[in-house]
């Protein structure tokens, strides 16, 4: 089993994530797009123009297509996310090259289909704690981080079984029961 974990940034996917591999006994892989962000001299919450926000989130599928060749995991993040956090920088004036675009969004839903077998999203629901080196706590942008992975979760380029943890559900066992 390959299991991606997807959703907004401090909605519980690493937690859910490791508390699924020490049930079940997989491998968490934990993806550490914090430290690609270090890399290239930028912070995950600093807003980006559309050209370095796509440079960076396909240096993050790069950078997690190579830890993500075991047989079975568990992860806390997956190319929905990516796409999610690329769509969403794009406002009205956003100048946006389409064919550059489309080509990361193909990209993302081919490795999406090739590596996992199952994508699990966890809605905004449990408290938010501000932790340093993290993205910024704006319950807005969260939200809408949010639908924007639903959609993506429904798009008929995804092929990989998905299950949507309800907002309600903020116990982490119960998380984890619904998800193995």
């Amino acid at each position: 089993m390959r299991l991606g974990i997807c959703g907004s940034h401090r909605t519980g996917k690493t937690t859910l994530a490791q508390a699924i591999s020490n049930q079940i006994g997989i491998d968490f892989i934990k993806t550490d797009t914090s430290a690609i962000f270090t890399k290239q001299g930028l912070h995950p919450s600093q807003p980006l123009d559309f050209p370095t926000r796509l440079n960076i989130q396909k240096l993050i599928i790069q950078a997690t297509v190579k830890v993500w060749q075991a047989d079975d995991f568990i992860t806390d993040r997956t190319p929905i996310d990516f796409m999610a956090y690329t769509l969403a920088d794009i406002q009205g004036a956003t100048e946006v090259d389409f064919v550059e675009l489309e080509t990361y969004l193909t990209e993302c839903f081919i490795v999406t289909n090739q590596i996992f077998s199952k994508l699990v999203v966890v809605q905004p629901a449990i408290p938010l704690v501000y932790e340093a080196g993290k993205a910024a706590l704006n319950k807005a942008y969260m939200e809408h981080l949010n639908i924007i992975i639903q959609g993506l979760c429904n798009d008929e380029r995804l092929q990989c079984p998905v299950t949507i943890i309800q907002r309600n559900i903020v116990d982490l066992q119960e998380r984890v029961d619904i998800t193995v």
